[in-house]
């Protein structure tokens, strides 16, 4: 069963595990260098900002009761942008998490689009392909370029 909490009632320990993984970290090119207790800290304080200015923002993500990972919609340069960031465990339930999530973006908050960006190393644009996104240019986020995915709302 999947729930969405709020990511800072998360103990800090595990997000700074799943940060700091190898397999996590070689698809995180604005992960360098290591995640430490200090820079948590700033991540979290970052994330709580978004939800009180934008009114949306990443949650923690528990399967069965586990902290699996973290990611959501977050505002990235004009876009709702899905982020999704889960421990090697986890990850065949991307796909169920992020359909829980276009429901929310799409049906509650009725967004027009949302967006994915993935670093170009990434070789799974495929599966946001099988999603429905489409190709939409790319992004420099912090020096770094990322290849930019849309999903357009069919309701709109």
């Amino acid at each position: 069963m999947i729930e969405f909490a709020k990511l800072g009632d998360v103990k800090e320990e595990l997000i700074i595990e799943l940060m700091n993984n190898d397999q996590v970290g070689l698809q995180m090119p604005l992960l360098r260098d290591g995640f430490s207790s200090e820079q948590c800290q700033q991540f979290l304080l970052a994330k709580q900002q978004l939800w009180r200015e934008h009114g949306y923002g990443p949650w923690a993500f528990l399967i069965d009761g586990e902290f699996a990972g973290w990611g959501g919609l977050q505002p990235e340069q004009g876009d709702a942008d899905f982020a999704l960031v889960l421990h090697p465990d986890y990850w065949g339930w991307g796909r169920k998490i992020f359909e829980k999530v276009k429901v929310w973006a799409f049906e509650d908050m009725g967004l027009h689009s949302i967006t994915i960006l993935l670093p170009p190393s990434r070789p799974n644009s495929k599966a946001v392909h099988r999603l429905g996104f489409v190709d939409d240019g790319e992004l420099n986020v912090d020096g770094e370029t990322f290849l930019r995915f849309r999903l357009n709302n069919p309701r709109i």
